[in-house]
């Protein structure tokens, strides 16, 4: 039986693994566009690969813990939620991937806290204070210190790679606005496995009807990226955030948010010998100081990106 001090230590191991482990979803996207796979196929083999586990989860949860005053209306925006969050971002920020590189993408994604902010304020009235405001500017002057070095650029593939992302990092901003509502009463296990199952079915949906080629005739390391990313992307990180969750709390996992844009920088300059240019680098620090004071000003999620 561990004391207090080493669950604590042993709760941030977890959430700091996890979290890198999430950041390294655009790496493995990136390798796998190397073998001229489309980005529907992609997703769908990710959905498929991940999909047994959810569907344990799903029965196991539904089994152990009982729902608290669910009605249909409860059902169809869970359905809502789940295309937006797992099946559109996730579409929007694969595709995003094919025009950007994988530093710019996760730091574009970093943002999304302020798209709830927004959006609370929006739907729910909230309206931010001054130092909200403050901190929501500098993220985004943080963003435009990155794309410094593309000021000479008009290449198209950087502004249609951008809106993507940005899109992304909205539809995913809506998804977590809505979940406030939700997970209370599916519980935090159930409600991801559910949303996750509705998002398969959408992409397979959405492959059926763009695909008229197999999915199932890519090359060998396709396969192997997309289980990659299903159980060391997906399955094992969403595990050990939650787990470190548990122990410490959502507030103090949020702390090592930051981690994310870092650890993806580093590893696009290992694996896919990206050049990180020092406005990026820069710009990185900007916005992370951004996210962190919006983080400490009011409880907006940084973490949860990790399982789009």
């Amino acid at each position: 039986m561990m004391n207090i001090k080493n669950q604590t230590v042993y709760a941030y191991i977890l959430a700091f693994v996890g979290i890198i482990f999430f950041s390294s979803k655009a790496i493995i996207v990136k390798m796998a566009y190397n073998y001229e796979v489309d980005t529907v196929s992609m997703l769908a083999l990710r959905m498929l690969f991940a999909l047994p586990v959810y569907l344990i989860i799903a029965v196991v949860s539904t089994w152990r813990i009982k729902e608290k005053n669910t009605n249909g209306k409860d059902y169809i925006l869970l359905v809502v939620l789940g295309f937006m969050g797992y099946y559109m971002a996730s579409f929007f920020d694969f595709k995003g991937l094919q025009y950007l590189s994988a530093s710019l993408e996760r730091l574009i994604l970093f943002i999304y806290p302020t798209m709830v902010l927004m959006l609370s304020a929006i739907f729910f009235k909230t309206m931010p204070t001054k130092g909200q405001i403050m901190a929501v500017a500098i993220t985004y002057i943080g963003v435009f210190l990155a794309f410094y070095n593309y000021g000479h650029s008009s290449s198209n593939n950087l502004l249609l790679g951008s809106a993507f992302i940005v899109l992304s990092a909205l539809t995913y901003a809506f998804y977590l606005v809505g979940t406030g509502k939700l997970i209370p009463k599916f519980g935090i296990w159930r409600f991801t496995s559910y949303a996750m199952i509705v998002s398969t079915i959408g992409v397979l949906i959405h492959f059926n009807i763009k695909n008229t080629n197999s999915l199932w005739n890519y090359p060998m390391e396709v396969y192997q990226l997309s289980a990659t990313m299903s159980i060391v992307c997906t399955i094992i990180p969403s595990i050990l955030i939650a787990e470190a969750i548990r122990i410490i709390g959502s507030s103090n996992v949020a702390v090592l948010g930051s981690i994310g844009p870092i650890s993806t920088i580093i590893m696009a300059v290992i694996f896919l010998n990206e050049q990180i240019t020092i406005y990026q680098i820069i710009g990185t620090v900007v916005v992370i100081m951004g996210i962190s004071m919006l983080g400490r000003k009011k409880k907006v999620p940084v973490i949860e990106r990790a399982k789009m």
